[in-house]
C-alpha cells in the first residue's frame, strides 16, 4: 500500500490559488449546466460540442491544480490521473456523439466513476486543508452518478439532462470548498 495514503499530505500550496481554482470551476460548472440543460434533448452541434469541452476544461483546471500543489506529490498524482482520464474521455466523446445519447452516457459514466475515484484520492490525501471534505463527498458522489449514467444509458429514454444536474452539482461542491478555503484563511 503506497504510504501516502496514510496520512494527509502536507500542505504546501497556495490555497488562494486553489480557492480561485475552485470558483472558477463552479462558475463554469453552473454556465455550462445551464447551457447543455437547454439543448438535452438531442445531441446538437451545440450539446456534442459542450460534452467535449467539459472534460477539456477539468485537464485545464487540473493542470493549474498541478502547478499549486508544488510538493504536494501525493495529490499531485492523483491529478496527473484525471488529467489522462479527462483527455481520453475527451476524446471518447467525441466518438460517442456520432453513436448517440446513450454512448455519451456510457463514456461519461465511465468517467464520472474514475474521475470521482481520483478527486476522493486527492481529497483524501489533502484532508489536512480547509475545504476538502466536499471534494471527497463529491468524488464519492460522483462514482455513484457514473453508474447511474451507464445504467440510464440501457433504457429507452436516456436524455443528457442528468448531466447538467451533475455539472452543477459538482460545481456547487466546488463552491463550498472555496467558501471553506477562504473561512480557513481569514482564520489562520
Amino acid at each position: 500500500m503506497d504510504s501516502s495514503l496514510a496520512a494527509p499530505a502536507r500542505i504546501t500550496g497556495d490555497t488562494t490559488a486553489l480557492r480561485r481554482l475552485y470558483l472558477l470551476r463552479f462558475v463554469f460548472a453552473a454556465v455550462w449546466s445551464a447551457l447543455l440543460f437547454a439543448s438535452a434533448h438531442t445531441l446538437s452541434l451545440l450539446s456534442a460540442t459542450l460534452l467535449v469541452i467539459y472534460p477539456l476544461f477539468d485537464v485545464g483546471c487540473a493542470v493549474v491544480d498541478v502547478r499549486s500543489a508544488k510538493a504536494d506529490r501525493g495529490p499531485v498524482r492523483g491529478l496527473y490521473a484525471n488529467i489522462a482520464l479527462s483527455a481520453l474521455t475527451s476524446a471518447g466523446l467525441v466518438a460517442a456523439v456520432a453513436s448517440g445519447i446513450p454512448a455519451v452516457l456510457r463514456v461519461w459514466g465511465a468517467w464520472a466513476i474514475t474521475a470521482g475515484i481520483a478527486q476522493l484520492v486527492v481529497g483524501a490525501l489533502r484532508r489536512g486543508m480547509a475545504g476538502q471534505w466536499p471534494m471527497i463527498a463529491s468524488g464519492a458522489l460522483s462514482t455513484f452518478a457514473g453508474a447511474s449514467f451507464v445504467a440510464q444509458a440501457g433504457k429507452g429514454n436516456a436524455s443528457l439532462s442528468a448531466l447538467a444536474g451533475y455539472a452543477f452539482l459538482g460545481g456547487v461542491f466546488f463552491l463550498v470548498s472555496a467558501l471553506r478555503l477562504r473561512q480557513a484563511g481569514k482564520t489562520g
